[in-house]
């Protein structure tokens, strides 16, 4: 177990796509947010949770804290939690991942780096919502979030939010490990849950019936 490192997970709420909060979508007896916050339990000393929502996580029994840039995206959401993180290095998943494992999670962990980011590059993606993060990117990231704050007129690039967690990578620069040249990796790994196709893919992977 992780002494000194602060495992953070990032629970945006209701999804568009998904039409409801998939983080509290049940597989078998258990919320995809609990077996998310189990594994993370299972590797560092202390977890946390970040969502805008905490009145629907109570029940989970670990520290909640919300956005400090509320509804800005992932980037908002890796700030506060590095914000209020005690330690210095912090893994960071999103609760959308069912299939992460803790050799891959212990791997990009353990992974010694100059460097304030280290994440995976796998599926043709670089899989920026599972990786460690320094608490030092919290000062760039209050930048990234304060420059969009100050445009009067939206842009593409502000639409879409993913890029700004991109721009972070690009500012503190990021160690960017291989994952598919990995012997235990596995392409599900990283399958992102994103609408009810994907949830219902995901049961018919774990061969789970709906639980209601």
């Amino acid at each position: 177990m992780y002494n000194d490192v602060t495992g953070i997970i990032l629970s945006g709420g209701k999804s568009s796509r998904m039409g409801g909060n998939k983080s509290l979508l049940k597989i078998g007896e258990m919320t995809i947010i609990e077996r998310v916050r189990d594994l993370m339990q299972s590797l560092f000393k202390e977890v946390i949770l970040i969502t805008n929502d905490p009145a629907d996580y109570k029940f989970l029994n670990i520290p909640i804290f919300e956005d400090l840039f509320k509804y800005k995206g992932p980037l908002a959401g890796i700030h506060s939690g590095l914000s209020h993180s005690s330690t210095t290095e912090n893994f960071i998943i999103s609760c959308d991942l069912p299939f992460i494992t803790t050799e891959m999670i212990k791997y990009i962990v353990d992974i010694k780096t100059e460097k304030l980011i280290t994440v995976a590059r796998a599926n043709g993606y670089i899989q920026q919502l599972a990786g460690k993060y320094s608490k030092g990117c919290a000062r760039e990231a209050e930048k990234i979030l304060n420059e969009q704050l100050s445009k009067e007129i939206e842009t593409s690039e502000q639409k879409n939010k993913n890029l700004n967690v991109v721009k972070l990578i690009e500012m503190v620069g990021a160690e960017i490990i291989s994952a598919e040249s990995l012997t235990f990796y596995k392409e599900e790994i990283f399958f992102n849950m994103n609408d009810i196709e994907d949830y219902n893919l995901l049961l018919k992977r774990l061969n789970v019936a709906k639980h209601k």
